[in-house]
């Protein structure tokens, strides 16, 4: 019998089914695998039991015990796929310092990542059909968080990685799962009944809430994969009947955003690597300081005051939050003092136990700029001035961050960034040998393979 789901979400499950490591460019592989690796060392970095976040959901994971389908990174057990995602997921945004889609104000790949390494190590997926499925779920998340405008998501308080996180991890587990078309239409339905997540994390000093949200949305949308590879039915209409998704999250739709130039753009180029564990707001004012700090010669005790100025939807997230990796005069004043952010700084330490980091921080403030409005959020752009103690006013206006698609990192970069966070966890010798297997992962037979480098002997 013909389905009857509308236009849209029929569209989504043909373009779903019909997807395939061939469709992809070779460029758009080459690219994927940068951001697998530099994905890899955001994931390792953050299974250190140092930081409270993966030391409790992984025992939590672990306590909930499941059938040993899938490894959880960093440890050396495995639990269910689903758990697996969830514990994953979890470590995927801990460090903030994965790679994000800035006009979808997602971080796909802290989701995609874990649920393609969930359900491939249960599946035992090959590392082309690993990697088709990173794409497509990078896609995937992007496209329901652009069709929702996602700033809009923000104003009303949703958090855009865990509404639309949800259906980045169901195509990628629904793709390793070899989904047909029916199954994918009731996956995207059951997608739709789990998607969730709010940004109060924002009042949440300890920051363990903050990555939950896409461990949430990893290991829901690997449930509705799993179920709909069951045979369970789910709703057949997310983006178009009575009840539809748009209605459900947003101020507006732009339901085109779906399947417009499918096959054509892909999501997972527009993504920027991040150089610092802090919000992406921050990005462009630390790269100014910085800047300023080196040709300057400046110490912290040589600036007396940093204004900043950024578009004022920016400023809700970075002035004065209680959270000091999404709080810009804290990031700032600790850049001022040491030369760079890592995550030790932001999830570890407070630095404001140093009088000087304190005196800063008191003096720093961050301005909303209407002239600013029109750059974000795909750019940040951002205008600081560095104004020394004896008066004089250093200025810097950056227009994107390094990172960013117009202003990339080398792949030399990329390499040195993951090696700094991979052997905070494995050794030199492991870490390279994930290097050597992410760069011929398409070769691979079983991503087996790839998932035994991130076990950690206890």
């Amino acid at each position: 019998m013909k389905s009857e789901c509308p236009n849209y979400t029929r569209a989504i499950a043909d373009n779903l089914a019909g997807f395939a490591y061939e469709d992809i460019p070779g460029e758009v592989v080459d690219r994927t695998k940068l951001i697998l690796l530099d994905t890899l060392g955001a994931l390792l970095a953050a299974s250190s039991p140092k930081y409270s976040a993966a030391r409790i959901i992984i025992d939590f994971v672990k306590a909930q015990g499941g059938e040993p389908q899938a490894s959880i990174i960093g440890r050396d057990f495995k639990t269910s796929a689903v758990n697996a995602a969830l514990a994953n997921g979890t470590l995927g945004y801990l460090c903030d310092i994965e790679a994000h889609h800035p006009e979808a104000i997602l971080h796909p790949v802290a989701i995609v990542v874990p649920t393609c390494l969930a359900v491939g190590e249960y599946q035992g997926s090959s590392g082309r059909d690993f990697l088709a499925a990173l794409v497509l779920g990078v896609e995937m998340g992007t496209r329901v968080c652009i069709a929702l405008d996602a700033p809009i998501l923000h104003r009303k308080g949703l958090h855009p990685s865990g509404i639309g996180g949800v259906f980045g991890a169901v195509a990628a587990a629904g793709h390793l799962l070899g989904l047909e078309r029916e199954a994918w239409v009731s996956a995207l339905g059951l997608a739709s009944n789990q998607a969730s997540g709010t940004l109060n994390w924002t009042s949440d000093p300890t920051e363990n809430s903050r990555p939950f949200n896409p461990g949430v949305a990893a290991r829901n949308g690997v449930t509705a994969a799993l179920l709909a590879k069951a045979g369970f039915g789910g709703p057949r209409d997310v983006f178009e009947g009575k009840y539809d998704f748009f209605t459900a999250f947003s101020d507006t739709r732009h339901p085109e955003a779906l399947i417009e130039g499918w096959g054509r753009r892909y999501a997972i180029t527009e993504l920027a690597v991040k150089r610092y564990p802090t919000v992406a707001q921050s990005h462009s004012g630390l790269d100014g300081l910085l800047e300023i700090r080196d040709e300057q010669g400046l110490t912290i005790e040589k600036i007396s005051k940093i204004d900043l100025r950024i578009a004022p939807l920016a400023t809700r997230v970075i002035d004065n939050n209680i959270m000091r990796s999404h709080c810009a005069q804290y990031v700032l004043a600790v850049a001022a003092l040491r030369g760079k952010v890592e995550p030790e700084d932001v999830l570890l330490s407070d630095h404001r136990s140093d009088p000087r980091v304190q005196r800063l921080f008191e003096n720093i403030r961050v301005i909303p700029d209407d002239d600013l409005a029109g750059t974000y959020p795909e750019h940040y752009e951002t205008i600081i001035e560095v104004t020394t103690t004896d008066g004089e006013i250093h200025r810097k206006r950056v227009l994107s961050a390094r990172g960013l698609p117009d202003n990339p990192m080398t792949s030399d970069e990329l390499l040195d960034k993951f090696l700094a966070l991979a052997t905070t966890v494995v050794s030199r010798e492991r870490a390279d040998e994930i290097v050597r297997m992410v760069d011929g992962v398409e070769a691979l037979s079983d991503i087996r393979d790839l998932a035994r480098l991130l076990v950690v002997k206890s």
